[in-house]
Formats: structure tokens, sequence, C-alpha cells
């Protein structure tokens, strides 16, 4: 019970809502209590300020109550249950921005074209050189080579030899996983760097942050602050100071960089369909912070680079002329990228899915509403005819694969969320709500394609659907 943080309300059972003061409840007694925000019983509502648009966290309870009146007039008019489906156009859904995935120290940044262009000059000069010598100083070259090949190969693996040893030197174990993986740079690398992309994106949205009375914005900064006392004996959560910036955007978007600022668009907030699906993601986004991800995957990326250096040279050194060289590059290039940086990039996300979820469970979060959020943003781009991407083109697992990973997890999940004393599930399944909702939306469609049919019955939903 130690490590779980929970929320205690005394007394009467408190409503919480965003309407008047946000900092106060009421209770029966009709006195003010300032409390925490109630994760589980919650009915929280705000009214965009743009438009007449309305995005409301609903509980499940809440959901499954307006099934039965759900109504379809035809295939490409969705309920309004699931406000994903009405957000704008999404290309793809990035949790995080490319410069939070793969930073680096901006030493290795300025240098980094610098030692690809030493590599080609390099490369060039050993061909143009080997080109200019007389066809018997070659043969003696080679001749020379055959008689020192062991001195050769001797001095090839003592160089590989050095990269193990650096590689498993750097190996360092990943907080709360315990996942052994590689850090070159230290933390105080990354927060010198976090800064500097922090005032980057604060000059970029200076004119689009929320103030600190709108209601999404206290929305957010309780779901964050709910999270962070719920985990708080976990050192990198406790230590650390979490900053709230919330963005009017239309992207689905959200990160938190390593120094603790935490920034969400309001596109997001109009994606998710109830608070439980926002405080899964915002733990995800804390878990990457808290696991370390920007440095490792920079420690990777630069580990990689500095290995490609050789096969560069190489490249440039073999390729008898300079259009075969940069072909060469090109495919080297795309080898790294597809074989090495986007798989690891998405073990990253999976691992903070996996955390992520830990940390909402301990936070009283319907743990059971995180795979909702993917298959409801996979429906949004099948509706919206968006093309379906082949995941291992991708740097994020499909929202399809999420989907089903968190199902896996949400088991061990609700053990935590147990554990923690948290107070039951009401209300049935949101996963099974969303079946509901999935099978009335295809019932609907077929009678409008066929006007005749007879409906089937719905009392008995086939909840293994197909894919829409």
């Amino acid at each position: 019970l130690d490590r779980c943080r929970r929320l205690n309300l005394s007394g009467n059972t408190v409503n919480w809502k965003l309407t008047g003061s946000p900092n106060y409840c009421g209770n029966s007694s009709g006195k003010g209590q300032r409390c925490p925000l109630d994760i589980v019983n919650t009915e929280a509502c705000w009214k965009a300020h743009h438009g007449s648009a309305r995005s409301c966290f609903l509980s499940s309870h809440l959901l499954v109550e307006k099934i039965p009146s759900l109504q379809i007039s035809s295939l490409g008019q969705l309920p309004n249950h699931f406000s994903a489906w009405n957000i704008p156009t999404i290309r793809f859904f990035h949790i995080s921005p490319s410069l939070q995935a793969a930073p680096v120290p901006l030493f290795w940044i300025i240098i980094k074209p610098a030692q690809k262009l030493f590599a080609i000059i390099l490369g060039r000069s050993i061909r143009n050189w080997w080109k200019s010598l007389p066809p018997n100083k070659r043969e003696l070259f080679k001749e020379s080579a055959r008689k020192n090949k062991w001195k050769i190969l001797l001095s090839i693996g003592s160089l590989g030899v050095l990269f193990i040893v650096f590689y498993f030197t750097h190996l360092e174990e990943t907080p709360i996983t315990g996942r052994a993986r590689l850090l070159v740079f230290g933390k105080e690398h990354f927060r010198e760097l976090s800064q500097l992309e922090y005032e980057m994106w604060m000059a970029e949205f200076e004119n689009k942050m929320l103030p600190e009375t709108d209601a999404r914005y206290q929305v957010v900064e309780r779901v964050v602050g709910h999270l962070s006392e719920s985990n708080k004996d976990i050192p990198q959560v406790s230590e650390q100071k979490w900053v709230v910036h919330v963005v009017e955007e239309a992207g689905v978007n959200a990160f938190v960089l390593p120094n603790g600022q935490v920034f969400v668009f309001t596109g997001l907030l109009n994606a998710v369909s109830d608070i439980h699906q926002l405080s899964f993601i915002l733990g995800h986004e804390i878990a990457h912070a808290v696991l370390e991800h920007a440095a490792e995957k920079a420690s990777l990326v630069h580990f990689l680079d500095f290995l490609s250096l050789i096969f560069l040279t190489m490249i440039w050194a073999i390729c008898p002329r300079d259009t075969l060289a940069i072909v060469g590059q090109w495919i080297q290039s795309k080898l790294q990228e597809f074989i090495f940086d986007r798989p690891y990039s998405r073990t990253l996300e999976a691992e903070a899915d996996k955390v992520g979820l830990q940390f909402a469970a301990k936070a009283c979060v319907d743990v059971r509403a995180s795979s909702v959020f993917w298959q409801q943003m996979e429906l949004a781009e099948t509706m919206q005819g968006q093309p379906k991407i082949p995941e291992w083109l991708s740097t994020h697992p499909s929202h399809e694969n999420r989907a089903e990973h968190l199902d896996r997890l949400i088991p061990e999940a609700l053990k935590i969320r147990e554990s923690c004393n948290c107070p039951s599930l009401s209300g049935p399944d949101p996963r099974l709500i969303f079946r509901l909702n999935m099978q009335h939306l295809l019932e609907s469609s077929k009678d409008q394609q066929s006007p005749n049919s007879t409906k089937q019955d719905l009392t008995k939903p086939k909840l293994d659907l197909p894919h829409t």
C-alpha cells in the first residue's frame, strides 16, 4: 500500500465538475471542499472556445446508457459518442514528435555532417589513389596484403573488440523495467538540450497557449498532477517537476520533454472519449520521460552512425563511380533505418505503453479504456479513407497492434489497480461498449445499402467483428 497512492474521499460522495470554480468540489452538505481529481466517477465536460464544439469526458456507464439512442442516418454520419470520429483528418498519430524521439547533444548535431563528409572524401581519395597506381605497383600492394593478411585481420578484429567493449561498458538498466540498454550520453546533456527544445516549442506555440484559467488546461493539469501523485513512490516521477502546456492545435498530439515539460494539443482532447483514455495517453508520455527514451534513442543513433562511417568510407572507396557510391550510401542509410532505427523506436513505444498503463492503474484509472482509444483512432482513419501504411515503415506500432498489445497487458494492470485498493470498476467493459457501437454501425450501414433487409437481433451481438 505504501507504493500506491489513491484518491481518498471522506464523508459524502463528491462530484467534481469543471463548471463554476474548477478547483473546488461540492458535496451533499453544500460546502465547498478542495479535492483532487476523481478519476473513477467523473463526468468532466468543457466547451471549446471556438464554435459550438463540445467535448466531454464520459464514464463507461454514461456511454452504455446512450447506446439505445444511437442513430445513424448514413455510413458517413457517425455517432457522437466517440469524438475521435469527428476530429480533422489525421495522417498518422505520432504521440512523440520527431525531435522528442531522437534528440542528440548539440555538439554531435553540428559535427555529424562533417563526419560523413570526411568519410566520403577519405573513401573517394582512396579510390582515386588506387586508380592512379601503375599496374605493377597494384600487384606489389596486393602481394604485400596477402603476406600480411593475418596482421590486417588482427587489426580489424581489434577494432571490432573495441566497439564491443565500448558497447558493454556503456550498458545501463532501464528504470522500472530493468531492461539493459546502451546509454552514451548522461542526463546532464539532455537537461541542456531539452531546455533548448523547450524554448523552441514555446516560441513556436507562443500565440496558441491556453491560459491557466481555461477549463481544458485545468483538466490536463489535474490529470498530470493525479498521475504524478499516484506514482510518487518512483523517484524519477517524484523528483521531476511536471509543467503543463495546452496548445490550441488541431493535431492529435502530446509529448513530454526530458525536463518534465508536458505539451498537449487540443486536438487530442477532442479525440479522447473519456478521462480514462486521456490519463493513459499522458501516462504513456510521462513514461517516455521517466524511462529516458530520448537519451537511449540518441545513444543508439550515435553508436550506429559512428559504425556507419566505416562502411561509408568503404562504399566510396570500392565503388568505381560517384553515382554508384551515392546509390550505395542511400541503400546503407535505408538499411540502417528499417533494420535498426524504426524497429527500435517501435520497441520503445511498446515499453512506454506498458509502463504508462501501470502508471494509470496506480492512479485508479479504468485501464480497459486504453485499447479502445487506439481502436477509435484506427476507425477514424478508416472512415476518412486514409491509406493503411505497413507498420515496418513507421516509427510507431500500428493502431491495431497497439490495441492488441494493450489488451494483453490489461489483466496485469487490473491486478496492480486492485493492489492499490482502488474502487471497483462499475458498469460494462468499455471495450464491449465500443464493439456494440461497431455492431450497430455495421447493421445501420447494411440497412442503408439494403433498405428492405431485415435487421439482425442486436440483443445477441457478434463480438468478434471483422475489421472495419
